[in-house]
This record gives structure tokens, sequence and C-alpha cells, in this order.
């Protein structure tokens, strides 16, 4: 359900649609109690692998951090 979950709160906040025709495909949702433990796995590697392809493959931006320690009013405030 959590990898449900990401792949909805991405669409939502670019409102791009990560396509999923392999998950689709396999027609089983983390709802679907009766399907075998085997199932599931499957479903989650392929949902996994089809977001993790999109968002490599998606110009995105790139976050730089610091190679310098936090000053003391930074770790402070936490």
């Amino acid at each position: 359900m959590l990898m449900i979950h990401i792949k909805k709160y991405y669409e939502t906040i670019t409102n791009e649609e990560i396509p999923t025709k392999r998950y689709d495909s396999l027609e089983i949702s983390p709802v679907h109690i009766h399907k075998n433990k085997r199932c599931h796995k499957d479903a989650i590697l392929t949902l996994g692998e089809e977001l993790v392809t999109y968002l490599r493959n998606t110009q995105m931006l790139r976050v730089g951090y610091s190679t310098e320690p936090a000053s003391e009013q930074v770790v402070a405030e936490h």
C-alpha cells in the first residue's frame, strides 16, 4: 500500500502520471487479500521497478548538499 501512496503522492504534486502498465496487467492490489504471497511480492517488485525507472528518466531537480557541518544554531533549533 505504501508504494501506491508514493505513486499517488508524486502524481499529485507533479501533475504527471507514472505509467505502470506491467503492474496494472498483474491485476493485483494491496487489498486483494485472497491472492498468495508470491503474487503480492511480484506486484510490489514490478511497481517499484516501474516507479524507479520513471523517476530516473525524469528530469528532476538535483538537491545540493553542503559538505560543511551544520552550524550549532541549526542543530539547536531541532
